[in-house]
């Protein structure tokens, strides 16, 4: 699906390029993205677990999905995780935030020492819960990851500008798309409705995030 040429690299490779940017006393923001299945959450999970606490943090694009209640009532809750599906405007201004936060003097920001709280998206009840990452100052790479870092409209090149750098995954499609049926499985969909899902509206979403990863600053394949 995706024509460009990725680059191959080991997990410890990309460990090594992304600890380049955990420069300590300054912030960076590196972003996944890649189409559903593509192991974006599995992968920066990963990254920040090998870098540690002192180095990274995660913050999920996915935390900024919008509540059913809310979908159902916009009339797009059969298409949960298309890009209107989402928060943008909030998922700009966190990162915007999160590209100038600073140690704040204690008198300016009371006992919390300039934390930034960022949503976390649970799969078990396929909601988004507020204010449940901190986001400590002094740590020098926020690792976000999710499907639309590169899309060219409404409020996600707002995002995108306060990302440093973003980083395409690009596995064979087969490997994706297997992926996303067994999570689909795994979270309760029987068989037969997580291919519907997984070949139907996400496959909609991969092709149109797929067509952004021109715009990637690299488009990796792990190996």
């Amino acid at each position: 699906m995706i024509d460009l040429t990725a680059e191959d690299l080991s997990f410890d490779e990309l460990v090594d390029r992304a600890r380049g940017l955990a420069i300590p006393g300054r912030r960076h923001i590196l972003g996944l993205t890649g189409a559903p299945g593509a192991g974006k959450s599995t992968v920066a999970g990963q990254l920040v677990d090998a870098l540690g606490p002192a180095l990274a943090e995660l913050v999920p694009m996915d935390g900024f999905h919008l509540a059913d209640e809310v979908l159902r009532a916009l009339g797009r809750r059969d298409r949960k995780g298309s890009h209107d599906t989402f928060d943008a405007a909030g998922y700009a201004g966190l990162m915007s935030r999160i590209r100038d936060q600073r140690r704040s003097n204690a008198d300016d920001v009371g006992d919390d020492d300039g934390i930034v709280y960022a949503p976390r998206f649970l799969r078990e009840i396929e909601e988004p819960i507020g204010s449940s990452i901190p986001i400590h100052p002094e740590t020098p790479l926020i690792i976000t990851e999710g499907n639309y870092l590169l899309l060219e409209s409404g409020a996600w090149p707002r995002a995108r500008a306060a990302i440093d750098q973003v980083w395409f995954l690009a596995p064979p499609e087969s490997v994706r798309q297997d992926r996303l049926i067994r999570r689909h499985e795994a979270y309760g969909k029987t068989r037969a409705e997580a291919e519907l899902w997984a070949l139907g509206s996400d496959q909609r979403n991969a092709e149109a995030i797929a067509a952004t990863a021109s715009r990637a600053d690299a488009i990796l394949r792990l190996i």
